[in-house]
């Protein structure tokens, strides 16, 4: 461990102290050597351990800094690794960072276009910044046209923050795996890489702005959502410059109320945002808090959201997208057999479960809930309850999914604050049984057949290289690392057979050939009678190796 390390440990180490949290002191293996120190700080006579647990470890997130506030932010979505009070307690986290001065942003600005000043670009920016975190800040600004834009500055030196703190993360992941009994299955050094992955893909702006650039297209022609232009001109990768927009902040239910928006349609919109990203485009703003959306109430009766930060994004497999989707309508149909079914084929549970037993699991989770009416039911609890349950079977954590079982919390939550009685079943399941129905479609199989045409073009002329090779792999016993050797012994075993066959086939094929070229010819001998009973007995000899070649032995 680095020495930079060690004295991140101590502040640590003493920020826990502060607020109380012996109780992790000792259960970390990293810290607990430090555990006598805290037993030595003040804190212990001026700070109260009655304040609830969750509400002391969200307070010492905050302090420790921006990136121990986004890994708590993390695993406030992650319900199968908290206890629910700390769970609830880290989604108050506010990720809120002093920010930096208008000399320092003008100088980052100047230093973004070299030598050139400016005053060339903007005719004018505020001083004071619209917001500040951890990654970046945000300042309003005129274009020398008169546009009104924001520009989005990189934090300066936070890059050397970000590897310290993540560096440290991962040294504690990899002892929760080693040490913690549900180390291995929560895979916690697989969560910090997906923290340092979003950390990084904030601080590009030139991702940032291409990401706002896809989704603005992929909701072109719907009134679904609103995304800002993006300057290309004068953004840069520690700079973002997009078309500044307005609108109500949708955690101002008082002022959308007074504006008469229709908050039913609000909600339900959302929901139909969420899975219109997920089934149809594969390709889904992530980080859908109240601070990010806005709405334009120019129609209240037909309210439109207004994103405006595009920092984290989320895409999904072609697999994942199928059995996501395939789960949710087992759910929504009550159709625990097959939910039970397709953790098992996904590999999201062990390839051994036993599906009755599972499917019971599944059953008395939701059956339960399932007896409430659907607007009382909570999409977030269900997902909590079934990863209580999915523990008992092994059930590992799907990073790819962290961040949309994020999203579909936000959304739901959102939406229930909207709109208290919304169905989130009621409204999702039609757009489910829409995106299946179009999947299975002629045109849809006809576009794929279409798309897919190139590929194999280019793929076909090399496969007879690619299966001889393959041949030779296994038959100089190379697959044994992929294969068993009962596997490997049937596949040998079947290109030797495969091989008799294209002997006996090539074999057949050259007889009933030469019979064909010695009828031909038969005129021209002597003895036809005899040349046409050797043609007959080259036919037929030739014709029984061919048939014998396609049979299996």
């Amino acid at each position: 461990m680095k020495l930079q390390q060690f004295f991140r440990l101590l502040q640590i180490n003493h920020v826990l102290s502060k607020h109380r949290l012996d109780e992790i002191i000792q259960a970390t293996h990293l810290i607990r050597p430090l555990r006598y120190l805290s037993y030595l700080s003040p804190y212990r006579l001026t700070h109260s351990n009655k304040i609830p647990r969750g509400e002391r470890i969200r307070l010492a997130l905050q302090e420790l800094g921006p990136i121990f506030v986004k890994f708590g932010q993390l695993l406030s979505t992650r319900r199968d690794l908290l206890p629910g009070d700390v769970a609830e307690a880290l989604v108050k986290l506010q990720d809120q960072v002093a920010p930096f001065s208008n000399e320092e942003a003008r100088a980052l600005i100047q230093k973004t276009y070299g030598q050139e000043s400016i005053d060339h670009y903007f005719a004018h920016i505020d001083e004071q910044p619209l917001a500040s975190a951890s990654i970046a800040q945000v300042h309003a600004a005129q274009l020398i046209d008169g546009s009104e834009v924001i520009l989005k500055l990189v934090r300066p030196n936070i890059e050397k923050t970000i590897k310290h703190d993540v560096g440290l993360l991962y040294t504690i992941a990899g002892l929760a795996e080693r040490f913690w009994s549900e180390g291995k299955r929560l895979r916690p050094t697989e969560v910090v890489a997906e923290l340092e992955k979003n950390l990084f893909d904030e601080l590009d702006m030139l991702r940032e702005a291409s990401s706002a650039s896809q989704l603005k297209r992929n909701f072109e022609g719907t009134d679904l959502l609103y995304v800002p232009d993006i300057n290309w001109q004068l953004t840069k990768p520690k700079l973002l410059v997009q078309e500044r927009v307005y609108g109500i902040p949708i955690g101002d239910i008082e002022a959308l109320k007074a504006h008469n928006v229709n908050l039913e349609r609000l909600a339900e919109m959302g929901v139909e945002i969420f899975f219109t990203q997920i089934f149809k485009h594969s390709f889904f703003h992530a980080d859908m808090h109240p601070g990010n959306i806005m709405v334009d109430a120019t129609d209240p009766e037909n309210p439109k959201y207004v994103a405006i930060d595009f920092g984290i994004m989320g895409t999904l497999a072609h697999d994942d997208q199928r059995y996501l989707a395939d789960n949710f309508l087992a759910f929504f149909n009550h159709d625990y057999h097959r939910v039970a079914e397709l953790h098992i084929e996904s590999g999201w549970v062990p390839a051994d479960t036993k599906l009755d037993e599972f499917e019971a699991a599944i059953r008395s989770v939701c059956e339960p809930i399932f007896a409430k009416p659907l607007k009382e039911i909570s999409f977030g609890q269900l997902l909590l309850r079934l990863f209580q349950t999915a523990r008992r079977f092994n059930m590992e954590v799907q990073p790819q999914l962290v961040l949309l079982q994020k999203t579909l919390l936000n959304i739901e939550g959102l939406g229930r604050q909207l709109y208290p009685d919304l169905d989130l079943w009621k409204t999702a399941k039609p757009i489910l049984e829409h995106w299946m129905k179009e999947r299975m479609s002629l045109s849809t199989a006809l576009n794929t057949l279409q798309k897919e045409a190139p590929n194999w073009i280019h793929t076909l002329p090399a496969l007879p290289r690619l299966l001889h090779d393959l041949s030779i792999k296994a038959q100089e016993g190379k697959l044994t690392t992929q294969l068993s050797p009962r596997d490997l012994a049937e596949i040998k075993q079947e290109i030797r057979h495969s091989n008799r066959r294209t002997l006996k086939a090539i074999t057949g094929a050259t007889f009933i050939v030469g019979a064909a070229i010695t009828t031909l010819l038969s005129e021209h001998f002597t003895e036809p009678l005899g040349i046409s009973l050797l043609s007959a007995g080259l036919g037929l000899w030739g014709a029984l190796l061919l048939f014998s070649s396609f049979q299996k032995h």
